[in-house]
């Protein structure tokens, strides 16, 4: 294996550990001192749906997950999919009634999730540890395909 490669994959399943040993919290009950960067896990029911990452303060990026008026919040778009089985671009979807309501149902359904999260600063460490994250808790949510 390529040792620069190596020495950024080293580590990841500790870090992963340690997201896995944080206690749980909802996006309501984030502490102050959460973190700046890092990589997050939404669960539901103890079922891993959706890993997350942000160079920004993870509480900053966790709200914006709900919030109200924003049509940028990935994982509500892709319940909202799930739950009404329609597809098309953000302006089709959010005119369309049913979907408009299923997409404010899942910020709503989001809130009340339980998350966990770990820091980690570095910008490559932190792609390889959302993926790590995502395939090995088995979040639902998490394809990487490209769109």
């Amino acid at each position: 294996m390529d040792q620069k490669f190596a020495s950024h994959i080293k580590g990841l399943d500790k870090s992963y550990k340690k997201l896995l040993a944080m206690e749980a919290c909802t996006i309501r009950d984030i502490p102050t001192d959460c973190p700046t960067g890092g990589v997050y896990l939404f669960s539901e029911r103890g079922k891993p749906l959706y890993a997350g990452r942000t160079r920004r303060s993870i509480k900053v990026r966790l709200q914006g997950h709900v919030t109200p008026n924003s049509e940028a919040c990935p994982f509500a778009w892709r319940l909202a999919r799930e739950k009404t089985g329609l597809d098309g671009s953000r302006k089709v979807l959010l005119a369309n009634p049913t979907f408009s309501t299923a997409f404010e149902n899942a910020k709503e359904r989001i809130k009340l999730m339980k998350v966990k999260y770990v820091a980690e600063t570095d910008p490559t460490r932190q792609a390889l540890l959302e993926i790590y994250v995502a395939v090995a808790s088995g979040a639902k949510h998490n394809d990487f395909d490209t769109h």
